[in-house]
């Protein structure tokens, strides 16, 4: 299943370590090097296996993290040392960390103030418009997209995925099969598309096709609230899906 997908709306390192301190509830002062360390490779390890453009900073911080980690095993006299040496490279870690959840805040605060007047809160650099009358829907984002995509390949049976491991699941075809659904129904639960997979290989495929369709603009994410359930929605200010379906009919 060749199929490289690149979005401007993926977010860096740093959104990523400070999702999974906020996921965690843990104290940005105190991190769980050791937790945080495994949680942010097992995120990589899901982009490469989707094949996802992976910017070099992720790398950086991944290196970082291993040399934090690497010192915390060390025997006490050798950290004192090497602190004396060199800069403390968690210090410098949180200092950034730090910057950047100031800068994000900001960046947080002046949107929701142009955004007030159409009653809609997005996360910062969104690429979306929320929609929904009755609901404020908070735009979800790659780390939550990744997080249920993991959810839901460690619930299907792994005798199963062995089974039907020849099916083969097009992106084209999944991308056709979504837009169908959502000319049907006004939304529909990430969740419950993957429920539908038979395996890990029609799981995947959905995946690839829900990032296409968000690269092509042509359909929304949204949750009701941070960690919340994730839905998928047509982009209404496009509308395409029937003249994209329709010109690839034979496809």
């Amino acid at each position: 299943m060749n199929y490289k997908i690149k979005l401007e709306i993926f977010e860096g390192p740093l959104d990523l370590l400070l999702y999974l301190i906020k996921k965690d509830h843990l104290n940005i002062y105190d991190i769980p090097i050791a937790q945080v360390t495994t949680q942010y490779m097992q995120y990589l390890e899901l982009m490469q296996l989707l094949d996802l453009d992976i910017a070099g900073e992720f790398l950086v911080i991944a290196a970082t993290l291993m040399q934090i980690k690497s010192k915390i095993l060390l025997p006490v006299d050798e950290i004192i040392t090497e602190q004396q040496e060199e800069d403390d490279p968690k210090e410098e870690l949180l200092k950034k960390l730090l910057e950047y959840k100031k800068f994000k805040q900001a960046a947080v605060f002046f949107e929701s103030k142009e955004n007030v007047q159409r009653n809609i809160f997005k996360r910062p650099n969104s690429h979306f418009e929320a929609q929904g009358k009755e609901e404020v829907f908070f735009e979800t984002n790659l780390f939550d997209l990744l997080n249920a995509f993991s959810k839901a390949l460690k619930n299907m049976p792994k005798d199963v995925f062995r089974e039907v491991l020849r099916d083969e699941f097009s992106i084209e075809g999944k991308i056709h099969d979504l837009l169908h659904i959502l000319l049907k129904k006004i939304k529909i639960s990430l969740d419950e598309l993957f429920r539908a997979a038979k395996n890990k290989t029609e799981i995947i495929a959905t995946f690839l096709a829900v990032l296409e369709l968000i690269r092509q603009k042509e359909i929304i994410i949204t949750q009701t609230g941070l960690f919340k359930e994730i839905f998928v929605m047509l982009n209404q200010e496009r509308i395409t899906a029937p003249l994209f379906l329709s010109a690839n009919m034979g496809s």
